[in-house]
C-alpha cells in the first residue's frame, strides 16, 4: 500500500471513528446538532490553516466558486447532523451505512438532470441497495422493526445530504482550491448548525468533562479527514478510493457493536452487506465516468 492510499485509508477510518465517538455523545445527552456543530467547526480551523500555508490558486475571488461551496457546506452541514441523529434514534451501524447510500442518490439526481445515461447495472445496483435498506431498516415490518422510523428517515437524509455536498464540491472544484472550498462550505455548516443548536448545550461544550471526545471528533472526523482524503486522492485512483471508502461504515459498524454494544440482526446484517457491497462495486467500475459518485466528488478534488 503506498503513502496515497494510506491517506485514503486513514481518512476512512477516521471518518467511521467519528460515528462512534457521535454515539458516545448522544449517549450521553448531548444535542446531534451541537455534537455536528463542533465536529465542523473545529474542521473549518484545520483547513483555515490548510488554506493559509498553501494560498495559491484559491479562486476566492470566484463568485461561482462561492456559490457552488455554500451548496457543499448546505449539504455537509445536513449530512453531519442527520447521520449524528440517526445514530441517536438507533445505532452506529444502520446510521453508517445508510449514509453510505449516497453515492445512489448522486445518480438517481444525475439520471434526473439527464448528466447520467442510465444503464441496466446502474439500476440493478440501485434496486440491490434498496432492497439492502428494506432489510435493514425492517421497513416491511414496521411493528417489529428494531429501526425506528426516525433512525431510517435521517440515515437516508444524511447520504441524499452528502450526494449534495457532493454536487457542491464538483461543481465548485474548476473554480478554487480543495481547500478553499472546504473553508468556505465549512463556515456555511458553522453558521448553519449553530443556529439550529441548543445555545445552552453549545456554551456547556467548553466546561464538560467529555470535552475531550468533542476535539477528537473534530480532529479526526473533520480536520485531518477531509485533508488527508483529498491529498490521498491525488495519487489513488477513483476505484480503489471507492473500495477503501468501505474502511469507514465497516469500522463505524464495528465501534457500534465493540465499543457501544449495539446489536445487529442477522437479516439487518444481510442487508447492509448488500449495500455495502453493491455501492462499492458500482463506485469502483463507475469511477472513470462524470458524476463524482465516489465520496468526496474523487475525480474533482483530486485535480
Amino acid at each position: 500500500m503506498n503513502l496515497s492510499t494510506m491517506f485514503v485509508a486513514a481518512a476512512a477510518i477516521c471518518w467511521g471513528l467519528s460515528g462512534g465517538i457521535g454515539g458516545i455523545l448522544t449517549a450521553e445527552g448531548w444535542d446531534p446538532v451541537v455534537v455536528s456543530f463542533y465536529r465542523g467547526a473545529i474542521g473549518l480551523l484545520f483547513v483555515l490553516v490548510w488554506l493559509g500555508i498553501r494560498p495559491r490558486g484559491s479562486g476566492l475571488a470566484s463568485s461561482r466558486l462561492w456559490f457552488w461551496s455554500a451548496i457543499a457546506g448546505v449539504g455537509v452541514a445536513g449530512n453531519f447532523a442527520f447521520y449524528f441523529v440517526s445514530i441517536a434514534e438507533g445505532s452506529v451501524a444502520v446510521a453508517a451505512t445508510l449514509m453510505y447510500c449516497a453515492p445512489v442518490f448522486v445518480y438517481l439526481v444525475s439520471f434526473t438532470l439527464k448528466l447520467e445515461r442510465p444503464t441496466l447495472f446502474k439500476w440493478a445496483a440501485i434496486a440491490m441497495v434498496l432492497l439492502g435498506v428494506v432489510l435493514l431498516t425492517g421497513v416491511y415490518d414496521l411493528g417489529a422493526g428494531e429501526v425506528t422510523p426516525i433512525a431510517a428517515a435521517a440515515g437516508l437524509l444524511s447520504g441524499l445530504s452528502y450526494a449534495l455536498f457532493i454536487f457542491g464540491f464538483k461543481y465548485a472544484a474548476p473554480h478554487g482550491s480543495p481547500q478553499a472550498i472546504l473553508v468556505i462550505a465549512f463556515a456555511v455548516l458553522a453558521v448553519i448548525l449553530f443556529g439550529l443548536s441548543d445555545g445552552g448545550q453549545a456554551v456547556a461544550v467548553l466546561s464538560t468533562p467529555s470535552w475531550p471526545w468533542f476535539v477528537a471528533l473534530g480532529v479526526g472526523g473533520a480536520g485531518l479527514s477531509f485533508i488527508f482524503y483529498i491529498v490521498g486522492l491525488r495519487h489513488t485512483a477513483p476505484a480503489v478510493a471507492s473500495i477503501i471508502a468501505m474502511v469507514e461504515p465497516v469500522t463505524a459498524s464495528l465501534f457500534g457493536l465493540v465499543v457501544l454494544h449495539q446489536s445487529v440482526s442477522p437479516l439487518q446484517f444481510f442487508g447492509m452487506a448488500l449495500i455495502l457491497l453493491t455501492v462499492t462495486a458500482l463506485s469502483a467500475f463507475s469511477g472513470t465516468e462524470s458524476t463524482g459518485s465516489e465520496p468526496l466528488a474523487t475525480e474533482s478534488v483530486a485535480e
